[in-house]
């Protein structure tokens, strides 16, 4: 299997790259279950204190979904995604160490939702998040939950339902980047402040993490039962299927120009 997670030791901090730099860091099932493996090994390992997160390149920590793949799914197979998101979500919502998202470009739709996931982010001016997925047929269930808890409900209908991508700008000023830094010194300050966290005291870090999974549990599981129903509808319908390719010609097309 290609290596689509890399992982390397900073001392205390472990680093996680997303390794798929020729499609943007574009997820698919591979690359999400070596994830779940590689965060799964720093969680055990007691020499790591917290972790960083990145990707490879320099224009996308990720793209989001691998369309390649979904343009494919049925019904079944989009219920069957949906538990993959599950399965990589609640491990990342279940660490007992700090995440670090240090972001170098571009974080869209399931990327931007992991970004979200993490404790605290790092980026540049030239990042851009956001939740696209309507614009190539993907219907938003695990995205307007975590929008929701981080931006209130007015932001995550502007942001679910027009597709659109903000600016570095607005997402420091609305809290979701923590720094913004030159594009050279995001890694760099990432793990600075990785290293920071871990030296906290690890109980009280582990007890704080726990509650802050505690407080958002009900509507974590809420929103991915009501993501087997809605996928489960929404591929049933064909309509992501024509989307897709239709994107995807589209993005072919303006390549080729």
């Amino acid at each position: 299997m290609p290596d689509h997670i890399l992982t390397e030791r900073r001392g205390a901090v472990g680093l996680v790259t997303l390794n798929r730099p020729e499609v943007l860091n574009a997820w698919n099932a591979p690359m999400r279950t070596a994830l779940v493996e590689a965060l799964d090994s720093l969680e055990r390992d007691p020499e790591i204190r917290a972790i960083v997160m990145t990707g490879a390149g320099e224009r996308a920590f990720g793209a989001g979904q691998d369309l390649n793949e979904t343009k494919t799914f049925d019904a079944d197979r989009a219920e069957q995604w949906v538990a993959e998101w599950e399965r990589l979500y609640d491990r990342i919502r279940s660490l007992s160490k700090p995440l670090i998202a240090a972001l170098n470009g571009l974080a869209a739709g399931s990327a931007f939702q992991v970004v979200l996931l993490c404790d605290l982010r790092i980026g540049h001016a030239g990042v851009r998040m956001g939740q696209p997925e309507i614009n190539s047929g993907i219907a938003s269930t695990t995205g307007p939950w975590i929008m929701r808890e981080h931006l209130g409900l007015a932001r995550t209908i502007d942001l679910t339902l027009t597709g659109r991508l903000m600016d570095a700008e607005e997402c420091r000023e609305v809290g979701l980047i923590n720094r913004l830094v030159p594009q050279e010194r995001v890694l760099d300050e990432a793990l600075a402040l990785a290293e920071e966290l871990a030296a906290k005291p690890p109980v009280a870090m582990r007890l704080d993490k726990q509650r802050f999974r505690e407080m958002t549990e009900a509507g974590f599981r809420d929103c991915l039962a009501a993501g087997q129903r809605i996928q489960r509808e929404a591929y049933g319908s064909g309509e992501p299927a024509r989307m897709m390719e239709a994107f995807l010609a589209r993005r072919g097309a303006a390549k080729a120009g």
